[in-house]
């Protein structure tokens, strides 16, 4: 039975993922690294961090530190958001319905605070969300599912009783390691991606919920 609903950020909430990459190339071209699409096309989900460190093992470089590399990307993706940043279809109706059957939500992100703030305040969605959780507060971030039990021990729901909506492999992977029932929203590229598999549902998008699916997943009393 679903207790509590989680979601992730980027890629769910917001379409952010091409401002990660174009701040992946601004900044770490700027730094003379030449990026590799088959190490690209292995990083979304992961830490701003774990990414930073992926490419400074790939091709190092003098001028910035790995904190400050770091910073840029998240610097660029931040005022992206501010600039462009629009909330995905059919989130803003999810959550009004979530919130109309008084299901606690959280968010679980492996951005930091200061990002998920300027997304949740640009988007004007954050009043929805009964918890918040960002890299900053896990030792470990996803793919361990560490973040998706502190958002469970937040809502006071066990994690057997909690939905996730995740788009990467990587969350997907922490919320199954959690425990916790997963509706994944793979982009496109993505899409036959085998590990989704594991997943209650895939969508490619929050306005192909019917009433059938809340159903499907364990919502019940409504």
């Amino acid at each position: 039975m679903v207790q509590a609903v989680i979601f992730d950020m980027d890629g769910v909430l917001i379409d952010s993922e091409p401002y990660w990459a174009e701040a992946e190339q601004h900044v770490f071209r700027q730094l003379g690294v030449t990026l590799d699409p088959a190490i690209t096309s292995q990083t979304s989900g992961m830490t701003t961090r774990a990414v930073t460190e992926l490419w400074f093992k790939h091709s190092p470089w003098q001028d910035l530190s790995i904190e400050q590399t770091e910073q840029a990307v998240i610097d660029y993706v931040a005022l992206a958001v501010l600039e462009r940043g629009v909330v995905k279809k059919g989130v803003v109706e999810l959550l009004q319905q979530l919130q109309s059957w008084q299901i606690p939500v959280a968010l679980a992100t492996n951005s930091p605070a200061s990002l998920m703030n300027t997304v949740l305040d640009k988007l004007q969605i954050r009043s929805y969300f009964q918890a918040l959780c960002s890299i900053e507060l896990v030792t470990q971030g996803k793919p361990k599912p560490e973040i998706y039990h502190l958002a469970a021990s937040k809502l006071g729901v066990a994690s057997e009783h909690c939905l996730v909506f995740e788009d990467s492999v990587t969350g997907l992977t922490a919320a199954k390691a959690a425990g916790m029932k997963v509706v994944a929203l793979p982009a496109k590229h993505h899409w036959h991606r085998t590990e989704y598999d594991q997943a209650e549902s895939r969508l490619t998008c929050f306005s192909e919920i019917q009433p059938a699916h809340f159903q499907a997943w364990g919502f019940t009393g409504l």
